[in-house]
């Protein structure tokens, strides 16, 4: 298994509320942000690792570059308009095959995680296992809408009656979404939710793995609750 990191933010609402790190260099229960991601995908049996960052991320650059680690690390410096302008340039480096992305503001418990990407390794039929939650952290949550067997027919922006998960921003996917997103490039297309609804109109079979809680660190008091969360607090 490929894994990707999305770390190409500017992470100004953090940085207005008076965090001097980087968002991936800001610490949870010790431990960078980013650090973290780039550990758990080592024992969850990463291939490679590939992560992108802005070109004003020099103290993020030389903290990545100094790692040591088993596995290749292909690090792409970009600054992009959307995270998934971010994904786009990761694409360029990913190996052909299955791969996972994430964005670096993803908190979840190392054990869900390790469930779900062993889902993902074990299902040859689906092109793409989504991490969805029914716990609502985020700010503008994208609602996933599934059939009985967890199969995705839809991202919307707003909730129904009936309505059960929302997206973690943790997404497993073959080779076979590099076409579809380089489509939306193409046409113009921003926002990494416009890209998921694109997979599914192109009739790529994407399925739901749902994990009870997923939280962002978007703001400083997040830091704490995923602290917490971490430590089953």
């Amino acid at each position: 298994m490929h894994y990707a990191i999305i770390a190409a933010g500017e992470g100004s609402r953090l940085a207005q509320e008076g965090i001097a790190l980087p968002k991936p260099l800001v610490r949870l229960c010790g431990e960078p942000m980013i650090e973290r991601l780039v550990n758990i995908f080592v024992r969850c049996n990463a291939q490679s690792i590939s992560i992108i960052v802005n070109e004003h991320m020099t103290e993020v650059r030389e903290f990545l570059e100094a790692l040591e680690l088993p596995v290749p690390l292909n690090l792409v410096v970009q600054t992009t308009p959307s995270s998934m302008h971010s994904f786009w340039h990761l694409s360029r480096v990913l190996p052909q095959g299955k791969f996972c992305l994430t964005t670096v503001d993803t908190i979840f418990r190392e054990p869900d995680f390790a469930r779900y990407i062993e889902a993902f390794e074990q299902d040859d039929e689906c092109d793409g296992l989504w991490a969805v939650t029914p716990f609502i952290d985020d700010e503008k949550p994208l609602y996933v809408d599934v059939d009985e067997q967890m199969n995705i027919t839809a991202f919307r922006d707003r909730p129904w009656k009936g309505a059960r998960y929302v997206s973690g921003g943790v997404y497993a996917m073959t080779d076979k979404a590099f076409p579809v997103l380089d489509d939306c490039i193409d046409r113009g297309i921003s926002r990494m939710r416009n890209f998921q609804r694109a997979l599914v109109d192109a009739g790529l079979h994407l399925r739901a793995f749902s994990i009870d809680k997923i939280v962002d660190v978007d703001h400083a008091a997040d830091i704490a609750t995923a602290e917490m969360f971490l430590r089953g607090e």
